[in-house]
């Protein structure tokens, strides 16, 4: 059994790691921030630093809860527009940083916190942005590489749900 010290070395890793996980998404606006990511890491280390020895499905029930609080930042709007997938995937990702440090793996748990953060902020996939107002409708493409037209053609139907006998 780890020492007290330890355990609270464990809690408090996973408490600062997953805050850096959520400051990040509470800087892109997501739906929940750096006090939420915190609470799941930190808690999940917690109950795995005590108990994934003795009873290793109480963490496995501890993480089923999580992707309940994952599917609660899942938001679709009135167009069909589904936002918070990257926040509740990371989330799930955020408590798995917390299960990997309160077994005590911390320098893996902050190479995961790494990883996380880099797919989250700097990954750049083709996007397409629609800027709206009563009249008028605007389509921006934003794609690190050069695509085809009809390739960027079949992005926009895709993002808008129209099909292209609409456009």
């Amino acid at each position: 059994m780890p020492s007290n010290l330890d355990l609270l070395v464990r809690i408090a890793v996973g408490f600062g790691l997953a805050f850096a996980i959520g400051f990040e998404r509470e800087l892109r606006g997501a739906p929940a921030g750096d006090r939420t990511f915190s609470l799941v890491g930190g808690t999940i280390a917690g109950i795995t630093a005590i108990l994934w020895r003795i009873s290793p499905q109480a963490v496995a029930g501890a993480l089923t809860g999580i992707g309940f609080i994952g599917a609660g930042v899942v938001l679709q709007n009135e167009n069909a527009f589904v936002r918070g997938i990257t926040t509740a995937a990371a989330i799930f990702a955020t408590a798995a940083v917390g299960i990997i440090v309160g077994t005590g793996y911390l320098l893996l748990g902050a190479i995961t916190t790494a990883a996380i953060i880099i797919s989250t902020y700097l990954a750049v996939p083709p996007a397409v942005m629609i800027l709206s107002n009563e009249n008028t409708a605007s389509i921006s493409i934003i794609c690190p590489m050069a695509l085809p037209s009809d390739i960027l053609f079949f992005l926009c139907v895709d993002a808008l749900g129209s099909s292209p006998s609409s456009l």
